[in-house]
């Protein structure tokens, strides 16, 4: 398995872009299966360059999304990033979790700060870590590993200095030895745009800055969805979200329309890569690659 580092950086001597995948653990075994059996061999056909499996709030997931990462690897021979959170882990803890990861052969992590389980104010965990910088700097301490790391062109919703202040820390992350970034999905790329101007042009941030787009299934679904993870909707999209109502076939089909156009305008704009959270299904997510002509 390579390691994303080299992924991008190989790619973009090819002059072509990343194109990588998020999954997360289903709660079921029926989740299992479909994503397993459908959805990861179909999406295979686009030929990703690495797919990447979430960890649940306080480490909920944490087990399951490390055999995910193995089974990507070793049955569908893709490379993973596996996500690592400080929620409720100690440096002992993470330091084990480290060897569980490097003993399946993976050699990718994106490091988090990550949420608490039922949501609220982020709690250090005594003998762990505070801020994300602080797990890069400790993962790449402890072996050659790929660290990955967050970033929120709208600002982290739980940043209330604002998206500037945000934006510093991101740049601190970089420092502590991130290779790369995979930001928050969003919905005007105009965010994307400045977000990506002030952290390379002001912040001197050189380490690819990579896209986050998601295809919009539903259009209740992903009015909550935002909700959650601070990305805004603006007016003109709300308009129509609410218009397609509970109508679920027009609402993919818009969104299939709707992340074609934004990816476009990302590719031309010479992003490095586009991270697409797949909400482990993979119709929509290759119907925009083909529109692109990357699948």
């Amino acid at each position: 398995m390579q390691f994303i580092r080299d992924i991008y950086t190989a790619k973009r001597a090819a002059g072509r872009p990343v194109i990588s995948f998020e999954f997360f653990p289903p709660k079921t075994e029926e989740g299992d299966r479909n994503l397993f059996e459908k959805t990861i061999p179909a999406l295979a056909q686009a030929r990703p360059d690495f797919c990447s499996v979430t960890y649940g709030a306080g480490g909920s997931t944490r087990d399951k999304t490390l055999m995910m990462v193995d089974r990507i690897q070793r049955e569908h021979g893709q490379t993973g990033l596996a996500h690592l959170t400080c929620v409720n882990h100690t440096r002992e803890e993470v330091r084990a979790l480290l060897e569980k990861i490097r003993a399946l052969g993976c050699k990718n992590i994106l490091a988090l700060r990550g949420d608490p389980p039922g949501g609220g104010e982020f709690q250090l965990t005594p003998g762990g870590f505070e801020f994300a910088s602080q797990l890069v700097e400790f993962i790449r301490e402890s072996g050659d590993f790929s660290a990955g790391v967050a970033g929120f062109p709208e600002g982290h919703p739980a940043c209330r200095e604002g998206k500037y202040a945000d934006w510093e820390h991101l740049k601190t992350k970089v420092d502590a030895g991130a290779d790369f970034v995979l930001t928050q999905l969003f919905f005007d790329n105009a965010d994307f745009f400045e977000f990506r101007g002030h952290v390379a042009g002001k912040l001197g941030v050189r380490v690819p800055v990579v896209p986050g787009v998601i295809s919009i299934l539903n259009a209740t679904q992903i009015i909550k969805f935002t909700q959650l993870c601070g990305a805004k909707i603006k007016p003109a999209l709300r308009a129509r979200l609410d218009a397609l109502g509970t109508d679920e076939a027009a609402a993919t089909e818009f969104g299939i329309e709707y992340a074609t156009k934004q990816c476009e305008e990302l590719l031309r704009a010479g992003v490095p890569g586009l991270h697409f959270y797949t909400l482990n299904k993979s119709h929509s997510t290759i119907r925009v690659l083909k529109n692109l002509g990357l699948a």
